[in-house]
């Protein structure tokens, strides 16, 4: 799993803040996914890392992906303005590297 945290202009300006919320969320889903993958033991034999990187969450994905020489699963994006200018689910597809699933 990959957790890319952008890091914005006004994020940069606000300094630890965003920083703090940030690697709060990333503690978060690690914490859920250890519990998903707890439940499912025996069931499921399931090899899983972590990863985080700060930065733009498409080139992170995409650049994790050719460093793990991993697929990409990634969640559609369900703002209207994506459908113009492209969202991080439609990024990695046309950068065409890794296979990627884009899960509804």
């Amino acid at each position: 799993m990959v957790c890319v945290r952008p890091v914005t202009a006004a994020g940069a300006a606000l300094g630890a803040p965003v920083a703090d919320a940030t690697d709060e969320i990333a503690e978060e889903l690690v914490a859920q996914v250890r519990e998903a993958s707890e439940r499912v033991r025996g069931a499921l034999d399931l090899r899983w890392e972590f990863h985080t990187f700060r930065g733009d969450p498409c080139n992170g994905i995409v650049k994790a992906a050719d460093d793990l020489k991993a697929d990409v699963v990634v969640g559609a994006s369900e703002q209207a303005g994506h459908r113009f200018v492209g969202s991080v689910a439609v990024r990695p597809v046309k950068a065409g590297r890794r296979p990627v699933t884009v899960a509804p």
